[in-house]
């Protein structure tokens, strides 16, 4: 395959779709393939549908000046994404993590977009196909662009920096998540710290490190820049003046003392809000626009959210779950003022060999504090289905609280993905 071909190709024609269903006229469908489809099988649909041409990796899918041929479709798309990135000379900020990486982005989105213009990863289009899809999609006019980084096994975040050269990295935090890829918290370590490594090769880079997490001190050592972010002894920092159920935060960074309200619950999302104010200072963009980015910052797609339904508040952080997570949020939940508290947990994903053990911990957790009522969803919370309610899926769970007369009654709703927690009070 030859890179320039493609890219002069992509330069003519910039906007790079896999979906034949959300194809516009005008793109560059790439036909990738999947365990249960041929993305060339494809093709010919996606140019009917005004596909200006089709990239594909089998011969007898080609379609006369309206294909181009290469030995892997999703390895063109990577190398293109890497060659469209050396084209950009601006600020690449890349962020993962177990916690918060998302929550993350789009605070330092909103803070970067009042001075910049920003290209953002869009959604959770941060795996092997989502990252070189969103350096794809940034144009010419980009001043700064922030990759989220996501990963379930070793080596993921090196091959993600392959493509996205970042200059600028944030590890929010290294937690029980993804145990059966990463096989142990050590494992999450190594992998995450991948984002680290190459930013101390880089000579140059500049890493945001929350510096209340001694492992991400160590993990951070040798980097050529690193702004400290955290509750003391940092460039930026912060500490809670109240979260019931919105944090209110006090920062100082030296020059400037700052209140700052949000529309997030929960006060673990402190560091998400220290770090965004973090990438803000060292971009040079003045507080007042920093502190109105974040105060209006209101948090969606399930996350930290605050749902009033009647007189009963709904906070709804069902995007996602793993041990740190979950008790973080039932933690910040038990210290919130209510007098009536239901807790509606979804079963945590991708736990391994943990599953039992870590849903055991949990539940040995919640025994801690009193509560109105626990429901449990999933199967992996089956072995205590006679601790607390239990429901196979999030339906019969939906089916069960549709019947509940609950009011002035406040509800914490978290789980894994898979568990769609969300359904649960749809």
């Amino acid at each position: 395959m030859n890179i320039e071909e493609l890219y002069k190709l992509y330069l003519q024609f910039p906007s790079v779709q896999t979906d034949t269903r959300k194809l516009k006229h005008g793109d560059l469908f790439f036909a990738l393939k999947g365990p249960n489809f041929n993305g060339n099988a494809f093709a010919q649909k996606a140019i009917e549908a005004g596909a200006k041409c089709a990239i594909i990796d089998e011969k007898e899918y080609e379609v006369p000046n309206k294909t181009f041929l290469v030995k892997d479709v999703l390895k063109a798309l990577q190398q293109l994404a890497r060659h469209h990135r050396r084209q950009l000379n601006i600020p690449f900020l890349a962020i993962t993590g177990s916690n918060g990486k998302t929550t993350t982005k789009e605070l330092i989105h909103a803070v970067l977009s009042t001075s910049f213009k920003v290209y953002t990863t869009e959604g959770n289009l941060n795996n092997h196909i989502g990252v070189p899809l969103t350096i794809l999609k940034i144009k010419s006019d980009a001043e700064i662009a922030v990759i989220e980084m996501g990963a379930n096994h070793l080596k993921e975040i090196e091959s993600y920096c392959k493509i996205a050269a970042p200059t600028h990295g944030i590890i929010t935090n290294c937690g029980k998540a993804h145990l059966e890829g990463f096989g142990s918290l050590e494992g999450v370590k190594k992998a995450k710290g991948e984002l680290f490594d190459y930013l101390r090769q880089r000579r140059d880079g500049t890493a945001f490190v929350m510096w209340d997490y001694d492992y991400l001190q160590e993990m951070s050592k040798g980097i050529y820049n690193i702004i400290k972010y955290g509750t003391s002894e940092a460039d930026i920092n912060g500490r809670i003046l109240a979260s019931d159920p919105f944090l209110k935060l006090s920062i100082n960074d030296h020059a400037h003392h700052t209140d700052i309200n949000t529309q997030l619950v929960g006060d673990y999302n402190l560091p998400n809000v220290l770090a965004a104010i973090a990438v803000g200072r060292e971009m040079k963009i003045g507080m007042p626009k920093i502190k109105h980015a974040i105060e209006n910052y209101i948090p969606s797609n399930s996350r930290s959210q605050l749902i009033q339904k009647g007189s009963n508040k709904i906070i709804l952080d069902a995007y996602n779950a793993n041990p740190s997570s979950m008790k973080a949020a039932i933690e910040n939940f038990a210290n919130m003022e209510a007098n009536k508290k239901v807790l509606m947990l979804g079963a945590m994903a991708e736990m391994g060999a943990d599953s039992e053990l870590e849903h055991q911990r949990l539940i040995d957790f919640l025994k801690k504090y009193k509560w109105l009522e626990v429901v449990l969803v999933g199967k992996a919370f089956s072995p205590f289905k006679s601790e607390f309610r239990y429901f196979e899926n999030s339906e019969e769970a939906n089916e069960w609280f549709g019947k509940q007369q609950y009011d002035n009654t406040t509800i914490l709703v978290k789980g894994s993905r898979s568990t769609q927690m969300e359904k649960v009070i749809g």
